[in-house]
């Protein structure tokens, strides 16, 4: 076993960070790179001894209240890294909270991610710990972790303790449409409105229910990227704190194994993520940002593969918006890895995907048997058969996603279950422009809304909005609303937030701003969606679609707000579609690339 230059112990091999800390060929640099990191009580034998030195991707602020509590976690990571033989070096990442950002905190997933790549390869780090939580952070997270591909492993923050009003779950976002359709009929007032929306978010943590935050650490944990168990613990429980310290203890291994993203990242463990996706009821933010990912790794994955995967994996997790509890009993019932192992058990995972643990998915959930079946029922008593994402085509758009796990009884009565056409359904389109456009007119009685009409919003993808907007889960008028109708079909080229239960056709691949058939659609159109078939039209001929998109041609295309920042400019002139996970296009060629460059020296 060799040792490194000026190390006081064994180590397998020379790493990255001696290339700044320990490198005798260029005294000069060497010296320079040192200097600074003594001031705050670093030792020089502690920096030249060949240590692992580990990253602590800090998403933790006052702007990220659902991932404050990571400052004090990084505590609990720090110990695990000292203790495994590790040096931590905590750093802050650029602050995205779902709640917070306007426009709209998918805007920053690409910006977040820019950064950390640039902290990953520039600085002298050998791993890192990607603290995560709220929606965005996670896959910012690790698509920079994919580009660099240096050892790297996830910590999510955990969601809030379950909330309650009146006596009944109330849970985090959920209660937010619920109480919007209370207010609109009249039932509950301003004040009431306000806390029972505040009741659903009693703690520190992100969503307490399957919203994307709860999904995209599901995510991180069925890819292989954190250690089992690690996503369900609700944040002010004290196995969150013991996560922490095993997450630092594990992420000095990795380096040592030189266990890098690509090593986890593979195609099989998307097919896992997928699956397992179905199965929680995920958030249809899902797939924009696996497919997100895997652009960043190189691993061929499309938005058919979610259909083709996951469709018919049923519900199992009985989990608010889909089901019934919400974070608490969930963990409780054993989280995601009992999940997995029921998946496993009936082959529906690949179980020699390798983990960040060093073990299998099969090895990490062998003996991980769900507690209440009421909360996490087996493979083959589910809530639901078919709980996975219906990929939708047609004039509309070439591709548009439909979560299935949500549709309700009476949607299904109203909507998809007439004898002569079953899982399809006709009506005339109202067009809304925008979200301010939507909540200006959806009052409006000229409109004719009634219980057939299927309500329309373009202008809110990555390119119109920009960044693309959780707004295409849209509330009927409240004379409907009245009348006991809650819901109208939706359709968009916007998203909508993993937690609400609307069964939305939403991330439309093209948007209206980017050309899609959406922008050809006028109010008063027919439209037909066929669930059977995989399509979504306007019922009009091609000659008349023709001639609307020459007469769109000649106007300039689709018109959508000025940007308003530098990088709003910037993000629009380069970014890719909902569907191709709504990269930046100039990324994606720059993978692995610790393993391919050496950063230049900075004198």
């Amino acid at each position: 076993m060799a040792k490194s230059n000026g190390s006081n112990g064994p180590q397998h091999r020379r790493l990255r960070s001696q290339l700044w800390f320990d490198n005798p060929d260029d005294p000069g640099m060497t010296a320079v790179y040192l200097e600074r990191y003594l001031n705050f009580g670093l030792t020089l034998a502690e920096l030249t001894s060949g240590r692992p030195i580990i990253g602590i991707a800090q998403s933790g602020s006052d702007l990220s209240p659902c991932n404050r509590h990571h400052l004090d976690l990084a505590h609990r990571v720090r110990a695990g890294i000292r203790d495994a033989g590790g040096i931590p070096l905590e750093f802050p990442t650029h602050p995205i909270q779902e709640t917070g950002k306007r426009p709209t905190a998918a805007l920053d997933r690409n910006l977040a991610y820019l950064s950390l790549v640039e902290v990953l390869f520039g600085y002298p780090l050998d791993g890192v710990v990607l603290m995560t939580g709220c929606d965005k952070t996670t896959p910012a997270c690790l698509m920079a972790a994919a580009t660099v591909n240096t050892p790297a492993i996830v910590l999510s923050g955990g969601p809030m303790l379950d909330g309650y009003y009146k006596g009944k779950l109330a849970g985090s976002g959920t209660a937010v449409w619920k109480a919007r359709e209370e207010v609109a009929a009249g039932n509950i007032t301003y004040k009431e409105f306000i806390e029972f929306v505040a009741s659903s978010a009693p703690s520190i943590g992100h969503c307490n229910t399957m919203g994307t935050a709860s999904t995209m650490n599901a995510m991180a944990e069925a890819l292989g990227m954190s250690l089992p168990g690690c996503a369900a613990i609700p944040a002010p429980y004290r196995e969150r704190g013991q996560m922490a310290y095993a997450t630092g203890v594990r992420a000095v291994e990795i380096v040592n194994e030189d266990l890098k993203p690509s090593d986890i990242l593979t195609r099989a463990a998307f097919e896992n993520a997928i699956v397992a996706c179905s199965a929680i009821g995920g958030s249809t933010n899902a797939p924009i940002h696996l497919n997100a990912i895997a652009r960043h790794i190189g691993v061929p994955l499309s938005i058919a593969d979610w259909e083709n995967i996951g469709f018919d994996v049923p519900l199992l997790v009985n989990m608010q918006p889909a089901g019934e509890y919400l974070g608490e009993e969930y963990y409780r019932a054993g989280g995601l890895p009992a999940v997995m192992h029921e998946l496993l058990d009936a082959g529906r995972l690949h179980g020699d995907a390798l983990t960040i643990s060093g073990k299998t998915i099969a090895d990490n959930v062998a003996l991980a048997k769900a507690s209440n079946p009421g909360v996490i029922r087996p493979y083959n008593e589910p809530l639901k058969a078919e709980a996975g994402f219906r990929v939708l085509h047609g004039n509309l758009f070439d591709s548009a996603i439909m979560k299935t796990s949500v549709i309700s009884d009476e949607f299904r009565e109203r909507y998809l279950s007439d004898p002569k056409d079953p899982d399809a359904f006709e009506g005339p389109a109202v067009v809304f422009d925008g979200p301010e456009d939507y909540h200006r007119r959806i009052e409006d009685p000229a409109l004719g809304i009634d219980e057939h009409t299927v309500l329309f919003m373009r202008g809110a993808g990555p390119i119109g909005y920009p960044g693309s907007a959780e707004v295409v889960n849209m509330q009927p008028p409240a004379a409907l609303i009245k009348c006991g109708i809650t819901s109208l079909p939706c359709l968009g080229d916007g998203r909508q937030s993993g937690t609400s239960g609307s069964p939305s056709i939403l991330n439309a691949s093209p948007e209206a701003a980017d050309g899609g058939g959406l922008a050809l659609l006028k109010t008063g159109d027919r439209v037909r969606i066929d669930l059977k078939k995989g399509t979504a039209d306007m019922l009009l001929s091609a000659e008349e679609l023709a001639e609307r998109r020459a007469t769109l041609k000649k106007n300039g295309g689709y018109h959508y707000p000025p940007s308003q920042t530098p990088w709003q400019e910037i993000q629009r002139e380069m970014v890719d579609q909902l569907a191709d996970g709504m990269v930046l296009e100039p990324a994606i060629k720059f993978q692995r690339v610790a393993q391919k460059f050496v950063p230049r020296n900075n004198h």
